[in-house]
C-alpha cells in the first residue's frame, strides 16, 4: 500500500439509533467507498433512513440471539457478496460520528506501522457533561497511544487478516473486540492506537441503572474472556476478573460472616471507602473526574462481580445468555 492507500468500505451496526444513525452515515460519506448498515430489529425507521443514505442494508436474522459480533460479521459478508472486496473495513457503531479525515489518518497509520492489522484512534463522548457516567465513558476511551492489546468497536481493519481468523466470535455478548484482537495478535498481527481523533460517541447514560447494567455486562465479558484466553501470554482479563470477584463478592461475604461473629468486624466495611480515597489520591491530577472515577471504580466491582458470577453460572448450566443492553 504505497503512500498509505487502499480501498475502504464501512460496516455500521445499530438498533433504533434514529438521528444518531443519520449523523453516523453522513460522517462516513466521502471517507469510504461503500456503506453497509446492519440492523438488529429497529422499529424507528432506521433501515429506510440508511437506504436513503445510499447504504447496503442487512436485516440481521433475529431467530438467533443477537450480538454485535454477529452484526459486524454479517456486514463484512455483505461486502464480500457484493463483490470487489475492499482492502480495509472501517467498523463503526451507529451511535458514533466519524471525525473528518479519520480514514485517511488511519490508512497512513497502516503505512507507518507495516505489521499493523488494526488501527484505532481516540473515541470521545459527545456529551461528557450530561452525566457522571458519560464523563467516565470519555475517560475510559482515553487509552494509551502506541501498540495496544485491543481495540474497541470502532476501528479500521485489514480485511484479509480479519478473514484469516474468521472474524468476530459471534456468541460473545460483549468483549468481542479484545477477543478478536487476541487471535489477530497470536497470528502475528499488531494493534495500533494512533494519536488522532476517530469518533464522537453518544453513550446517552443519564441513569444509575444504565451504568449498573453496562458494568455488569463488562464483568460478564471479563469472565468469559478470561475463560477463553486467560492462560495465554497476556493473561487476558485475568486481573479484571479476579479483582471483580475479590472486591465485589469475596470481601463482602467475608465481612458479613465476620460481622455475624462479632459486631466489631463490621468496621471492615471501611475498606471500600478507604480504597476510594486511595484511588482519588492516585488520580488527583484529574481533578473532579479522578474523584468520580475513584468512587465508581470501587462501586463498579459489585455489578462486575454479579456479571462474572452470571457467566460462571451460565457456563455450569451450559446456557448462553442474551445481550445485556443498557440503552
Amino acid at each position: 500500500m504505497p503512500g498509505g492507500g487502499g480501498i475502504v468500505d464501512a460496516v455500521v451496526i445499530g438498533r433504533n439509533e434514529g438521528s444518531r444513525l443519520a449523523v453516523c452515515l453522513a460522517s462516513l460519506r466521502g471517507q469510504v467507498r461503500r456503506l453497509v448498515y446492519v440492523d438488529s430489529g429497529s422499529t424507528d425507521g432506521s433501515r429506510a433512513l440508511a437506504r436513503a443514505a445510499g447504504a447496503i442494508v442487512v436485516d440481521l436474522d433475529l431467530s438467533r440471539p443477537f450480538t454485535a459480533a454477529r452484526a459486524r460479521n454479517a456486514g463484512v459478508l455483505a461486502l464480500i457478496v457484493e463483490g470487489n472486496e475492499p482492502d480495509f473495513v472501517q467498523f463503526v457503531d451507529g451511535d458514533c460520528e466519524m471525525v473528518p479525515g479519520w480514514v485517511a489518518r488511519a490508512l497512513q497509520g497502516f503505512c507507518d506501522h507495516p505489521g499493523a492489522v488494526v488501527i484505532c484512534g481516540r473515541r470521545r463522548e459527545r456529551y461528557p457533561g450530561a452525566s457522571v457516567w458519560n464523563r467516565l465513558c470519555d475517560r475510559e476511551w482515553n487509552t494509551p497511544i502506541g501498540e495496544a492489546l485491543a481495540c474497541g468497536g470502532d476501528a479500521l481493519m485489514r480485511l484479509r487478516d480479519f478473514q484469516s481468523v474468521r472474524g468476530y466470535r459471534e456468541d460473545l455478548i460483549a468483549g468481542e473486540e479484545p477477543e478478536l484482537c487476541q487471535r489477530l495478535r497470536r497470528a502475528g498481527g499488531h494493534i495500533w492506537r494512533i494519536d488522532a481523533d476517530m469518533v464522537l460517541h453518544d453513550a446517552a447514560m443519564t441513569r444509575l441503572s444504565q451504568w449498573w447494567r453496562r458494568t455488569k455486562r463488562a464483568g460478564y465479558a471479563f469472565a468469559e474472556g478470561y475463560a477463553l484466553h486467560g492462560r495465554g501470554p497476556d493473561r487476558h482479563w485475568r486481573r479484571e476478573t479476579l479483582r471483580a470477584l475479590a472486591w465485589g463478592a469475596a470481601l463482602p461475604l467475608v465481612v458479613i460472616v465476620l460481622g455475624l461473629i462479632h459486631p466489631a468486624f463490621w468496621l471492615l466495611v471501611l475498606i471500600w471507602p478507604l480504597q476510594m480515597l486511595r484511588l482519588a489520591w492516585a488520580w488527583r491530577h484529574e481533578g473532579r473526574t479522578g474523584i468520580e472515577a475513584a468512587i465508581f471504580t470501587v462501586l463498579g466491582k459489585f455489578p462486575e462481580a454479579l456479571g462474572a458470577l452470571g457467566y460462571l453460572r451460565d457456563r455450569l448450566r451450559g446456557h448462553k445468555r442474551g445481550l445485556i443492553e443498557y440503552k
